[in-house]
């Protein structure tokens, strides 16, 4: 149901805020996608997340809300890599999104399995389960350790975030490094052919 169109950022999976990030950009060709671009591409991209039941379907209004968490979440992690301040309006979005759906678990009892604790979020309020969801793994993600490990794609036609294993990670993917290595070999050999220096 969702539209990905590329291989996970290392740290995508165990952060849905980086996997949102992540959502919108470019790809390692260099072109543009949006995996929330419709209520329905945004309903399949939270369910194969995890973060909400099959059986539910966005709206445009809701759509356009994760959309925006996207940008804040993006805007506060360009901010943390280039060590300045994100906007205002990028930290408002994200603490609204931290507080925008009760975090206490009710308590059930099914039979055969005794008490369970679970969330209870209405349709109307799925969209505020998500959102503060992956607010709460920004927060955690940009204080806490794995922060000096946050880094941006420096393939020229890549602009996806992903944590780094060791400090020498440079690339989302493989793909976006083979890019870059398979540029460099090309323009040595077309220096090397015209006899200019690479």
């Amino acid at each position: 149901m969702t539209m990905t169109i590329h291989s996970p950022a290392p740290g995508d999976a165990e952060h849905p805020s980086l996997a949102l990030a992540n959502s919108a950009g470019a790809s390692s060709g260099g072109r543009r996608f949006d995996e929330l671009a419709t209520p329905e591409s945004a309903t399949g991209w939270i369910v194969a997340h995890d973060l909400a039941a099959p059986d539910v379907h966005l709206r445009g209004q809701c759509q356009g809300r994760l959309t925006e968490l996207r940008d804040a979440v993006r805007d506060i992690m360009t901010a943390h890599l280039e060590g300045v301040e994100p906007t205002g309006e990028s930290v408002r979005v994200l603490n609204d999104a931290l507080t925008s759906a009760p975090g206490a678990m009710r308590l059930h009892f099914q039979p055969g399995i005794g008490f369970i604790r679970v969330p209870e979020h209405p349709a109307t309020q799925v969209v505020e389960h998500v959102m503060a969801v992956i607010a709460e793994d920004a927060a955690a993600l940009m204080t806490g350790d794995e922060a000096a490990t946050l880094a941006v794609c420096e393939a020229d036609s890549c602009d996806r975030f992903f944590l780094r294993a060791h400090a020498r990670r440079r690339w989302c993917s493989t793909r976006c490094g083979d890019r870059v290595r398979a540029a460099r070999a090309h323009a040595r050999k077309r220096a090397a052919l015209s006899g200019q220096p690479a």
